[in-house]
């Protein structure tokens, strides 16, 4: 990995000393149109999909994370010479930084950044192999076409080749199966390099038609990758929440995440008081109904990067990476007091409708590894400060208690 970031960041230097005193020094004032549009949209798109990408990004373990940056990086290819893709690039990843991926590894994300500059100069090195030297590179022929795929495929390869070997190399318990990835995956990564051929001829000739585009673009985006998502995560029908199954495998590796980072993890279990009686009261719909509502309330009141569950009937769950008790309780207070406040309009078994006031719900929460060492102990710990908040008269919360240090006791006789 730090090859990889050493040849990028020479690679980036030879870029910028070629634009500076090579034959062609300089950048063009259509270059830095073209630079501008393209980093105004491609962020754009980030900021516009940071929650599809940041779902997908935590599901992605053992396998690689596709993405459709390489859109706006092989659009800007065909376009600008390479010491201006470069800083897309990091931008790209910057702005994916603070805004998408949230607290996460700093040299992973380094590492992608390599892995594209890379890609992109073994891309560009094509396109000059093949005689497409001045921009726009966009295909006007048969031979430019066969070069412009020529450099997708390469494109794609090279970036493909050093996250797999990356994956392997990280994760001995990896099988080459497991690192490969889906088919369906890497079939985004294509289409993405095939609509940036699109938009850099859109570019090249009507700049300011690019920002349109963006529509099509994000209906790409949640038609390809949204599925695919779904497929991993394992969203709830009647809430659109994640299932238990994602939850559960959600818990561990955020658990990791936490000891690498030396980080903490929160989880927030949540029961709805009396909800049978909204059931036997109007219907299993209109408690559908109701459910619903309560996942849009919580939805609304958590933090960017907490994953919500539905584990139970009418029993939820809320992970909070990095978060401490006392933000634990904050995000609490706030969804408790909009459940008791909110007001749902349901069908119910008569063709009538009817509205519920107030949700209410008792909360239990735990916090790693302050109160557990392990998954199963944060759950049991959050369960039992649940229980405990049932049983103290409901609509409240319950935080678990710190686990004590182990102290260990010695056999050998005090003097």
């Amino acid at each position: 990995m730090i090859a990889v970031d050493v040849i990028a960041v020479t690679i980036t230097t030879l870029a910028v000393r070629a634009t500076l005193t090579g034959p062609n020094a300089g950048v063009t004032h259509s270059e830095w149109v073209a630079f501008v549009v393209l980093a105004a949209t491609s962020t754009l798109h980030l900021e516009s999909a940071r929650g599809i990408e940041r779902r997908r990004e935590m599901a992605a373990n053992t396998s690689p994370h596709t993405n459709l940056k390489c859109l706006w990086v092989f659009a800007a290819l065909l376009l600008l010479p390479l010491s201006l893709v470069i800083p897309l690039i990091v931008l790209s990843y910057t702005y994916s930084w603070f805004r998408v991926y949230g607290r996460t590894i700093a040299h992973r994300k380094v590492f992608s950044t390599a892995t594209y500059i890379l890609a992109s100069a073994a891309a560009a090195a094509v396109l000059r192999a093949g005689g497409l030297l001045d921009a726009p590179r966009v295909p006007t022929g048969f031979w430019s076409l066969l070069v412009v795929l020529g450099a997708a495929a390469t494109w794609w390869l090279v970036n493909y080749a050093l996250v797999i070997g990356a994956i392997l190399l990280a994760s001995p318990d990896a099988t080459a199966r497991e690192a490969l990835g889906e088919l369906s995956d890497q079939m985004v990564v294509c289409a993405g390099l095939g609509l940036g051929v699109a938009i850099a001829a859109v570019q090249s000739s009507y700049p300011w038609v690019v920002p349109v585009l963006m529509v099509t673009v994000l209906a790409l985006h949640r038609d390809l990758l949204l599925p695919q998502y779904q497929r991993a995560a394992g969203t709830d029908a009647k809430t659109g929440l994640a299932t238990s199954s994602y939850w559960a495998n959600a818990v561990p590796a955020e658990l990791a995440r936490a000891d690498t980072l030396r980080s903490t993890v929160g989880l927030l279990m949540l029961d709805l008081d009396r909800f049978k009686e909204i059931n036997d009261t109007y219907g299993h719909p209109a408690g559908d109904e109701a459910l619903r509502a309560v996942a849009e309330a919580i939805r609304a009141e958590v933090r960017h990067g907490d994953l919500v569950a539905r584990v139970g009937g009418d029993e939820l769950a809320v992970l909070l990476p990095g978060a401490s008790e006392t933000e634990i309780l904050e995000v609490a207070e706030r969804i408790r007091e909009r459940l008791v406040s909110i007001s749902v309009s349901v069908s119910t078994t008569n063709n009538g409708t009817a509205v519920i006031k107030g949700v209410p719900a008792s909360f239990g929460a735990a916090v790693y590894p302050d109160c557990a060492a392990t998954m199963d102990q944060l759950i049991l710990a959050a369960d039992d400060a649940l229980l405990t908040a049932k049983r103290s008269g409901r609509n409240q919360i319950v935080a678990a208690k710190p686990t004590p240090p182990t102290i260990e006791h010695s056999d050998q006789p005090v003097d």
